[in-house]
Order: C-alpha cells, then structure tokens, then sequence
C-alpha cells in the first residue's frame, strides 16, 4: 500500500478515536446505569458480530500460525482488555477531550519503548515534532478551560495507566504485522477481548443489564464504537505501523485531542477559548513535521 493512501487512513483513525471520546462520555452521561466493562463487553460483541463473519465469508481470516497464539492473547490482554479498561474509567471522571489529550501523550512514549525493545533507532526530528506536538497539547491543557488542577487525579491515573499499556502493545503488534494482515489482526483482537471482558462484566455489573434503556441512540453509539472504533480505527493504525513503523504512525495519534475537541464544541460538550485554535495549529505543525523526510525539512 502507497504511503500516500497510509496517511489518510492513520488520520481517519484518529478522527475516529477522537470522536468516540466523546460518544463514550454521551453513553455515561445518557445511561446513568452503564458500566465501563458493560459499554466495552457489547462494544466487542458488536465488533465480532460484524466482522467475524464477513472475514469468514470473504475468505480472507487467516488461522492463526503455530507459536504466534501467545502473541494474540498477550496483544488483546493490552488492548483491547486493560487498556480499553483504563481508557474508559478515566473518560467517566474528566471530559472527553481532557481524556484524548493525555491518551495523545503515548508517541511521547513509543519510540523509547522500540529503541529498547527492537534497537529502532531515534530520528532526531522526529522527536522534535513529538515534543512541538506535545507543547500544542500542553497549551490546549494549560490554558483550555478543562486542563485545570482541579480535574479528577484518578481519572488522570486511569488514563496514564492506558498510555503505558499503549506502548506495550505497540511493541507486541510489531511481531504480528509483518506475518498477518491487519484486518485479522483486529478481528482476533476483538474476539479474544471478548472473551476476557464477558466473565468479568457477568460478575461485577450483570445487575445493570435489566437497568438499561436499549434505546436507539445507546445502540447506535455501541454499533459505532464497535465497528468503527474496535475494528476500522485499529485495522487502519495497524496497516500504518506495518508500512510506516510502530514510531511513525503513533504520532497520529497526537491528533485525536483536535478532533475529539471539534466533536465537543459541535454537540455543546465544551466552548472554544482562544488556546484550543492555537494548540491545534501546534499539534498539526509537529505531526507533519515528524513525517518529513530530512531533506523535506530542509
């Protein structure tokens, strides 16, 4: 795949990513009786639902090879089990865009991470667009109205908890991607959350199950966070980790806080300030920056 058609999907991804801050948060504050492991239990049945069989009809859903079942289940431990866990317990207690811009911290993360792991070495510009994406992030937290020192510490912990299980899987997928395409990738991810989350949401929140409304608008926010953002979102950053490496595409995912922020203003979630514009534009500069290649810089 052309690097110019991989682009565009890792930016579709973060859009998607960005949103479902926010369709997570419209789910808690619209069904006062959701779990975390509720929402993520029906978000993973509803991605294997629809993907599973499609794969299977296709012939496209790859068995999976001898020695490599391990990877795939240390891989849907990180995601989507304890780090979907972390991620959605932290969206509970903070705004949805405070939540994506401490999740757009994990490129911070990454390259660290595969330069231990994988001896992937530093691009220095690189880091430099990671550290001007992350002053965009800082001005959009500092000085946006929710980025404040009252915001919630266990909602902050939870969500930092996610950032380091992220990168954790970033490195595991790097032993996948390369052997598997990225829709069965996905597909088994998804499947074997499911069977991690069902037991635990049966045990602790089964309760809440008669609870709920299963309105049309609860249905429709589970159906697109599980196809869009369990299934296309990750089969798009996987096809990017495996064309462009784990590093590159991560740092799409400085990104999200911009579209979760749009997202926001567009429902009334949050008001636009003067720093939310100007963090974007610094946000955007050091992605492209970061993609560049050394004699584009120049």
């Amino acid at each position: 795949m052309k690097k110019s058609i991989v682009y565009p999907l890792l930016a579709l991804a973060s859009i998607i990513w960005g949103v479902s801050f926010i369709m997570t948060k419209e789910l808690f504050v619209s069904e006062p009786h959701i779990t975390v492991l509720i929402i993520l239990t029906f978000r993973l049945l509803l991605a294997s639902v629809v993907t599973i069989p499609f794969l299977f009809l296709t012939k496209r859903l790859e068995r999976i090879r001898k020695g490599d079942l391990k990877w795939f289940l240390l891989l849907a431990l990180c995601e989507p089990f304890i780090y979907s866990i972390c991620e959605t317990s932290g969206v509970q207690l903070v705004s949805g865009s405070m939540a994506s811009i401490v999740v757009a911290t994990i490129p911070l993360f990454v390259p660290f991470g595969m330069a231990a792991v994988y001896r992937e070495r530093l691009q220095g510009m690189t880091l430099v667009g990671i550290a001007m994406s992350l002053i965009g992030l800082a001005v959009m937290l500092l000085w946006g109205g929710e980025g404040n020192l009252d915001a919630n510490p266990a909602g902050l912990a939870w969500l930092f908890g996610a950032v380091l299980i992220a990168v954790v899987f970033t490195i595991l997928l790097v032993k996948l991607v390369g052997r598997y395409k990225p829709f069965t990738i996905t597909a088994y991810q998804n499947l074997i959350g499911c069977f991690y989350f069902i037991p635990f949401m049966l045990l602790a929140d089964g309760g809440n199950l008669p609870l709920l409304s299963y309105s049309p608008k609860m249905i429709v926010l589970l159906l697109i966070l599980g196809v869009f953002c369990s299934t296309l979102a990750y089969v798009f950053y996987n096809v990017g980790v495996a064309r462009l490496g784990a590093t590159a595409a991560c740092i799409f995912t400085n990104v999200i806080p911009v579209f979760s922020l749009v997202a926001a203003l567009l429902i009334g979630q949050e008001q636009l300030s003067w720093s939310k514009p100007l963090g974007m534009v610094i946000v955007v500069a050091g992605v492209i920056l970061a993609q560049l290649k050394p004699k584009a810089r120049k």
